[in-house]
């Protein structure tokens, strides 16, 4: 098991989605952690060009089980809690088996 492995496996079990997902957005976007609040848009206060966003939406497809996001729901989300909201929301919101090895 390596550390990686391990921190998101703490990660899923202490911090719930919304963490994991601020977490995701901050390494993706390469921003300070601390810089992802709720409130944070993803233009304005984070630098998330159009690319950005695109890539962004698909890691979280990819790390979560049952998350789809439509291209016009994408367009709508502009803060980062409306992205952890969709997420939550979403049929499982967990993370894939393949994230958590």
């Amino acid at each position: 098991m390596t550390i990686h492995t391990l921190t998101q496996r703490a990660i899923t079990t202490c911090g719930g989605v919304a963490t994991e997902v601020r977490n995701l957005i901050a390494d993706r976007l390469g921003v300070a952690a601390d810089r992802v609040s709720d409130e944070a848009h993803f233009a304005d206060d984070l630098g998330a060009d159009w690319l950005d966003r695109l890539e962004l939406m698909i890691a979280i497809e990819d790390q979560f089980t049952g998350v789809e996001i439509a291209d016009d729901v994408a367009d709508q989300m502009l803060a980062v809690g409306d992205l952890i909201r969709f997420v939550e929301s979403a049929d499982h919101g967990r993370p894939h088996a393949r994230a958590a090895r």
